[in-house]
């Protein structure tokens, strides 16, 4: 073996790659690993809450969750697909403490890069494996605004049997240099999901009292990691959850009729945060995999598509 003692060398950035997007006043940094976006800038306003350089992804923040967002319980799962084909899978449990696995198998994933004019497409693959028997390619492609960024999720079966699809996103917002601890949170969920203290799904029902984010509530006042469904959406289909800062400045995530759920998590232990909070659009709840709800099954070469968005005001 040969030992290059004292040889100068550049330690990896545990996110890789890191690509900036510029559109006139709109700035974007995204990460090659999970693809995740990890700063977006308005009008000189940060709306995407940041983390160190050259440091580990904090909480997930702004990763990509696929082939499945949020938790499967104890890793395992079953289902009979459109054809009548039974499947009991056990996947690896990313989540120990909880024995769950969490979030899909690209998070830790560098992404292959293709940059455009104010715009990037990243393109992983989904590769056989225990747990998850099925073949994908996912792109991401992030396409900054006049006010924010749409954010397009393309998955295509590439193998020879139909497989259950899912994708969700992990994003942080702040506004600036405003204390997150007096944005005004608003959602537009008319249920959410009771869970146990593994934070798995018990039963869908009507939003009462600190899970009612409607009419909006100080983040200061709540504490969330949670579910929420039964979207109200405007004339375009959008779903869309605000964050507004006390001089009126405001951070709109929408999301389209593909992505029928919402998770929030709020956190004080965020690097340089009082407080954080991630709204993160998902297309199946949290153990879909297992209850079938909102499920998708890609048949073998048919691609899917989910879109959702960042815009700022102030």
């Amino acid at each position: 073996m040969r030992h290059n003692g004292g040889m100068a060398h550049t330690p990896v950035d545990p996110t890789g790659k890191q690509i900036h997007l510029t559109r006139g006043d709109v700035t974007a940094h995204i990460a090659q690993v999970g693809a995740g976006l990890r700063g977006l800038t308005v009008d000189g306003t940060s709306i995407v809450t940041p983390y160190p350089e050259h440091s580990a992804t904090p909480f997930g923040s702004g990763t990509v969750l696929v082939p499945w967002p949020n938790r499967i319980r104890d890793g395992r799962w079953e289902q009979v697909d459109p054809h009548g084909r039974s499947y009991s899978q056990q996947l690896a449990l990313s989540e120990p403490d909880l024995h769950n696995a969490i979030h899909g198998l690209l998070r830790y994933a560098p992404y292959a890069i293709e940059e455009g004019d104010g715009s990037v497409t990243l393109t992983a693959t989904v590769v056989p494996q225990k747990g998850y028997p099925f073949a994908l390619v996912t792109q991401v492609v992030y396409e900054l605004t006049d006010d924010g960024i749409r954010v397009t999720h393309r998955l295509t079966n590439v193998g020879d049997a139909a497989a259950p699809v899912g994708v969700g996103a992990h994003p942080f917002f702040h506004i600036g240099d405003a204390d997150p601890r007096e944005f005004v949170l608003t959602l537009p969920a008319a249920t959410t999901f009771e869970v146990d203290d593994r934070l798995l799904p018990l039963a869908e029902k009507p939003v009462e009292g600190g899970t009612d984010l409607r009419t909006g509530e100080f983040l200061g006042d709540v504490d969330l990691d949670t579910g929420f469904g039964t979207l109200a959406r405007d004339a375009e289909g959008r779903a869309t959850s605000t964050l507004e800062a006390p001089d009126g400045r405001t951070v709109a995530v929408w999301q389209d009729e593909s992505f029928g759920y919402l998770q929030v998590f709020t956190t004080e232990a965020y690097p340089g945060q009082p407080r954080a909070v991630a709204i993160e659009p998902m297309s199946i709840p949290t153990d879909a995999f297992n209850s079938g709800q909102s499920l998708t099954w890609l048949e073998p070469g048919d691609t899917a598509e989910f879109v959702w968005g960042v815009s700022y005001s102030g």
